[in-house]
């Protein structure tokens, strides 16, 4: 019987969020956002421009060509070192953004690029990098051409732009991590209501376990996010932007839910009063997605990669990792709440 009840909970928890006009409003933007995504895109890539800003590269071996090539562009800037050892050595100090490691045979010229793993640089040294050896490449079409008395063929533009790195680099992160704050604020003051308006001891009147009576107040803010995400795929696939790995995404979102919402109930627990227990919720959730750039791949970056279908196998271990914290901070939080509402 127990089963019933606490879904009846749930499901009176989920019927009251019609009546908060903020979160309400939180989700008519979030539906304008992935509705509109195509639109919203073309107008903020202007926001979003990775060619903009100078980059330091460090160069070794044959760079003449190179250094022609990087002349006249205030996007980069490249010095030239002995050897591999030291640029790479540069790099390692933070003397240099990235390195270019360059090697001429008698057929072809070889470049290898070392740039940083996934921080917030990344894109911008990467797209630099690639503009750089695309004039590179230019350049030794045409001078093979002069050798060979031909004309070189025009290379059509490729169709990289802009628009496809802030589609899933910012918007797709955006869209799923959005519910999640929303749904760890929603518990916060689902159980803060109860303190304030003095019903919670008719809650545990009920039949219902104190573990029980906290799956009511949160599972509807666990399911919630979960729910937007699969809505917000959606519309994105509407709008033309494919979704490589829709049910990895969702593990992921789901499992930072559990997190934020346990969190964020056990906080009200603790505190009983909304402005603070909103405050220290807010604190705790930012500082928890800050503590995952410190992982080998931030959220954002797994984020990204799933949607866009480049996902490693690092990926999907921090994938993993998110899923099974979410089970085991959810764990906690109950079992922490059952004891504080007993």
């Amino acid at each position: 019987m127990r089963s019933p009840r606490r879904l009846r909970l749930a499901t009176r928890e989920l019927a009251s969020l019609r009546a908060e006009k903020t979160v309400v409003l939180a989700l008519v933007i979030q539906l304008f956002i992935a509705a509109f995504s195509s639109f919203l895109v073309v107008g903020l890539v202007s926001l979003y421009d990775p060619g903009a800003g100078e980059v330091e590269f460090a160069a070794a071996g044959d760079t003449d060509e190179l250094l022609e090539a990087a002349a006249g562009q205030d996007s980069w800037d490249v010095s030239v070192y002995e050897d591999r050892e030291t640029a790479t050595t540069t790099f390692e100090g933070g003397g240099a953004d990235a390195v270019l490691l360059v090697e001429r045979t008698d057929d072809s010229v070889d470049v290898d690029v070392l740039a940083p793993r996934g921080d917030l640089r990344t894109t911008l040294i990467v797209t630099a990098a690639r503009d750089l050896l695309e004039r590179l490449e230019d350049a030794e079409r045409e001078r093979l051409a002069a050798e060979l008395n031909v004309d070189a063929v025009p290379v059509p533009e490729g169709g990289a732009s802009p628009y496809h790195g802030f589609t899933y680099a910012v918007l797709v992160p955006v869209l799923m991590f959005l519910p999640v704050f929303i749904s760890g604020s929603i518990a916060s003051d689902s159980v803060t209501e109860e303190f304030e308006r003095g019903t919670l001891d008719l809650l545990r009147a009920s039949p219902l376990s104190d573990p029980a009576i906290f799956d009511g107040k949160t599972a509807a803010a666990v399911a919630l996010a979960p729910a937007q995400a699969v809505l917000w795929l959606a519309l994105l696939v509407f709008n033309d932007v494919p979704i490589s790995s829709p049910v990895p995404l969702l593990v992921l979102v789901t499992g930072i839910t559990a997190v934020a919402v346990g969190f964020g109930a056990a906080v009200a627990l603790q505190f009983r009063e909304r402005k603070q227990a909103q405050f220290v919720y807010s604190v705790g959730v930012v500082g928890f997605f800050a503590l995952t750039f410190a992982l080998p791949e931030s959220s954002a970056n797994t984020v990204a990669k799933l949607a866009a279908g480049s996902a490693t196998t690092a990926t999907y271990a921090h994938v993993a990792g998110y899923a099974v914290a979410g089970v085991a901070v959810y764990l906690i939080a109950r079992r922490f709440g059952g004891r504080k509402l007993s």
